[in-house]
């Protein structure tokens, strides 16, 4: 029993796949049209996961500056430096010295001609905290408190521009679900329209299948196996347009990369993602092809 089972989908699959072969260039574009409108949202998540990596990484470990005031002396460094040993949220903390600073300005951005010739230096002292990984409540009310000490002049919590990128990411799912779920509409149309069309051109073999007793399973199946062979087609389509074009942006990004020594480049789809974009695509061809068919098939009676 289980065997004639198999033996019936194996037949009804490789027949829908040679219908397929035999519209080449009707197949080739109905995935084309599929694969486009599930790169947009594939694309865009992409992105967000790579960017998502590149805060985490820079995000490995808070960081404030702690800049002092421009005629703090010893004493001053000596306090700042207990009460940061005694605070049990910090990890580490270095001292820069105004003139270590103004040494790495001079190195860092070619004026050190210019530089030459002032007559004091404008750089404070600062430390470096690095701190541990806590909530942005904790860590705005730690930098508050440092704020208030007196040899502080000014507290800057290098990682608010992590936070404001976590923002974005947040926005830029939600469009990602709103753009995913119009698109995803669009394609249960046209998978909806092209079975429609595939039933009306097989009319007649549909009645005379239901005059030799051919159950409404049986009817069905061919035209589900269309909309779901499709509908993975379309997500292969898909993942192929974003891996070409995550491969020219990384040609892009390898010349930016080598203007300024660092390594950028984008990952593509994980194996999950990837496995997930297919199986997502091949159940919308198959919801597609299954609404058409609840619609469709039931109005063709034998005469």
């Amino acid at each position: 029993m289980m065997r004639a089972w198999l033996t019936q989908h194996a037949f009804v699959f490789f027949h829908t796949l040679k219908r397929l072969i035999a519209t080449p260039v009707t197949s080739l574009l109905s995935i084309t049209v599929m694969g486009i409108a599930l790169s947009l949202p594939t694309g865009i998540y992409v992105l967000m996961e790579n960017l998502q990596s590149l805060s985490g990484q820079a995000a490995s470990t808070p960081q404030m500056s702690l800049f002092l005031q421009q005629d703090a002396q010893q004493n001053d460094f000596n306090r700042v430096k207990q009460r940061l040993q005694e605070e049990s949220r910090i990890v580490s903390f270095q001292f820069i010295s105004k003139e270590v600073a103004l040494k790495q300005l001079q190195q860092d951005s070619g004026l050190a001609d210019v530089m030459a010739g002032l007559t004091r230096n404008p750089l404070p002292d600062a430390f470096i905290v690095h701190l541990e990984h806590n909530s942005s409540d904790a860590l705005e009310q730690l930098r508050a408190e440092m704020q208030s000490w007196p040899e502080v002049a000014h507290v800057q919590f290098d990682s608010e521009w992590i936070e404001r990128l976590n923002a974005l990411l947040q926005l830029g799912r939600a469009v990602i679900l709103m753009l995913a779920t119009l698109l995803s509409v669009a394609i249960i149309a046209i998978m909806f329209n092209t079975i429609r069309l595939q039933i009306l051109t097989k009319r007649d073999e549909i009645e005379i299948s239901k005059l030799i007793g051919a159950t409404d399973s049986f009817i069905h199946r061919p035209f589900l196996y269309f909309g779901t062979i499709q509908g993975l087609a379309g997500g292969i389509a898909a993942w192929l347009i974003v891996a070409l074009f995550i491969s020219a942006l990384n040609e892009e990004l390898g010349v930016l990369a080598g203007l300024y020594e660092v390594d950028i480049h984008l990952q593509h789809l994980s194996l999950q993602d990837s496995l997930s974009l297919q199986l997502f695509s091949a159940w919308l061809g198959w919801l597609g092809a299954r609404i058409s068919v609840a619609n469709h098939l039931w109005q063709i009676e034998p005469r």
